[in-house]
């Protein structure tokens, strides 16, 4: 049973806690009711200016200039543009309780009390003809929130402490760190000086191919240029040294520069950084300046290694690049072997004055092979018509290749490449430019010597349910498979069915045979391919009456770890032609279609 004494006893308690509450609240403590946004009106957008001036620290002032912040107090100096917008955004949001000005007047010393007598920080905004200034005064006792007052406005207001961490504590919080401004990134004209080298590069607007105009006018490296700005235009400030206008540039290595870079549009240069020596505990670190203005700063050095290349670490290291869609490519060899390919329709091709098909693929990758040919060197710049004749690219180069944006049309050339092909190394010329380039044998040897190589890998094209008969001469021998049903095999020889599954899928896979590769046309010396009457022959008798047969010539082993295989022959359209047997199906021919030793 509950004891009456103690009930009465809490009760009493309950109530004095109640009314020392009210008491508190009405005489002591401010009443306060929601307000609207402490900023009325305002709207970031139109901000022209920021200012803070904090207790016992220097001002901080930011301006709002051609759609950029510039910070013009305690510094002159590009202001982090996302910060200042990220603190207006959310004082356009602020909604504190209010404190009535009749609660107030009953605190007679509520600038003090308040922290308004001498206020953390003082804020001014400004937009047009509008102004704004909040003085932020004491923390509540709880300390999670902060007492405002808007000068001009009655009243205090109360709010949440957690937006001051937009506001900044010294001009280093909001100072960019960006060494290339955002919104100028997309430039189209870059002078750099490295050591004693002056680099001069422009971005073609119709292209937007980059091409060098000083020291020389030629294709510029584009991978490495685009590269190197998108590095640059992620590469911040790491420290920030001195402002000091008086400082001793030299000491940084700054004066003279080890790099100059200035970035621009046409012939307007917006951007430029200067960087020097680094600090002898970092070597991944080095000093710069920005252009215009007095700060010097780290930065890491890695994006800027890029910069100091050569003249020729800026040329385009390819011989070619594609401006256009090829829809002719036309080979003229010195050794008589002239070819052209012409596009059909979307995607198909054709080699003029022949009538077998065309391997739409290998066209393709032949265009491919001649857009990544590597310079291996830069032999000779500003050559003459001696300098071509003496390096055989004059007259009757080993071969030329025109590529063409339009069938039979002269003055849709894309790019013309002549190569000279000499004891000391393989020449290249691109007509229309005064240079000699070298590329590598091996890349020499990945160009098609004539056409016939283009035709279609696909040789025939039968199911094993159209074969009556396969007949095997190897060595003499002769042995002769019949089909009598689907995977059911039998010997002429009398000697009963054979195991035919394994016959059966080579079967199928021989009847989609395709080249791996052509390597003759017109084959009148068979021997120079292995070839000969005592290797493998292939019969195939099909049940309409045709016949397919294949010649088997020497083994050899394939680079790149492709495996065993063998030349082959078969005769198309009434010629002969050579061509490396797909080594995979090789392996299945001389497994399951080949006569064995033993057999007589």
């Amino acid at each position: 049973m509950m004891n009456t004494k103690s009930t009465w006893i809490w009760f009493v308690v309950a109530a004095m806690l109640a009314a020392f509450i009210f008491i508190f609240q009405h005489y002591f403590g401010p009443t306060v009711s929601v307000a609207s946004a402490i900023f009325q009106d305002l709207q970031p957008q139109s901000v022209t200016s920021v200012q803070l001036i904090p207790s016992g620290a220097l001002e901080i002032r930011a301006d709002r200039v051609n759609g950029s912040w510039l910070l013009s107090k305690p510094i002159s100096y590009p202001a982090q543009s996302a910060a200042i917008e990220t603190l207006l955004a959310t004082l356009q949001k602020l909604t504190p309780a209010k404190i009535s000005p009749a609660e107030l007047r009953e605190h007679k010393s509520s600038e003090a009390e308040f922290g308004f007598d001498n206020p953390q920080t003082t804020l001014v905004i400004s937009a047009g003809d509008k102004s704004w200034q909040l003085k932020v005064g004491n923390k509540t006792a709880p300390g999670d929130q902060i007492y405002l007052r808007v000068v001009g406005a009655d009243g205090v207001f109360v709010s949440d402490a957690d937006w001051l961490k937009f506001v900044p504590h010294s001009v280093t919080d909001w100072r960019s760190t960006a060494l290339v401004d955002v919104g100028q990134n997309d430039f189209d004209s870059i002078i750099l000086t490295n050591a004693a080298k002056v680099i001069e590069l422009h971005r073609d607007a119709t292209n937007r191919l980059w091409r060098m105009t000083r020291p020389l006018q030629v294709r510029a490296n584009n991978d490495l240029i685009t590269g190197a700005l998108q590095q640059l235009q992620a590469t911040h400030v790491t420290q920030f040294v001195t402002d000091d206008t008086n400082v001793d540039l030299s000491s940084f290595g700054l004066q003279p520069a080890d790099l100059n870079l200035w970035l621009g549009h046409g012939t307007n240069f917006t951007a430029g950084i200067h960087t020097g020596g680094g600090p002898t505990n970092d070597p991944a670190q080095l000093y710069a300046k920005r252009k215009g203005w007095n700060a010097i700063v780290t930065t890491a050095s890695e994006p800027f290694a890029p910069w100091h290349g050569t003249v020729n670490d800026f040329r385009d290291p390819y011989l070619l690049e594609l401006t256009a869609p090829v829809a002719e490519i036309e080979v003229l060899d010195a050794g008589s072997n002239n070819f052209t390919l012409q596009r059909q329709g979307t995607n198909g091709w054709k080699i003029a004055g022949e009538k077998f098909p065309t391997d739409a693929a290998n066209v393709q990758q032949f265009i491919k092979t001649l857009a990544g040919l590597r310079v291996a060197d830069f032999v000779r710049e500003l050559v003459t018509a001696p300098d071509l004749e003496a390096y055989g690219l004059s007259s009757n180069p080993t071969r030329q290749v025109t590529l063409r944006s339009a069938i039979g049309d002269s003055n849709a050339v894309i790019a013309q490449l002549s190569f000279a092909a000499q004891t000391n190394g393989i020449f290249a010329h691109r007509t229309g430019e005064d240079f000699i380039y070298s590329i590598t044998p091996e890349d020499y040897s990945r160009l098609p010597d004539a056409g016939w190589e283009f035709r279609d890998r696909q040789i025939w094209n039968f199911s094993a349910n159209d074969v009556a008969q396969i007949t095997l001469h190897q060595g003499g021998k002769t042995r002769t498979m019949v089909r009598t049903g689907a995977n059911k095999w039998s010997l002429t020889a009398g000697s009963g069915i054979i195991t035919g599954k394994y016959i059966e899928d080579t079967t199928t896979a021989l009847g989609n045979l395709a080249a791996f590769a052509w390597v003759g046309r017109a084959v009148t010396e068979p021997e120079k391919f292995g070839l000969s009457t005592n290797n493998l022959q292939i019969v195939f008798d099909l049940k309409n009456g045709e016949k397919y047969s294949v010649d088997f010539g020497r083994e050899f082993q394939l680079s790149n770890n492709w495996g065993t295989t063998t030349v082959a022959a078969v005769t198309l359209d009434g010629e002969r032609w050579a061509f490396i047997f797909p080594p995979g199906l090789y392996q299945f021919v001389l497994s399951y279609l080949t006569i064995p030793a033993n057999v007589p």
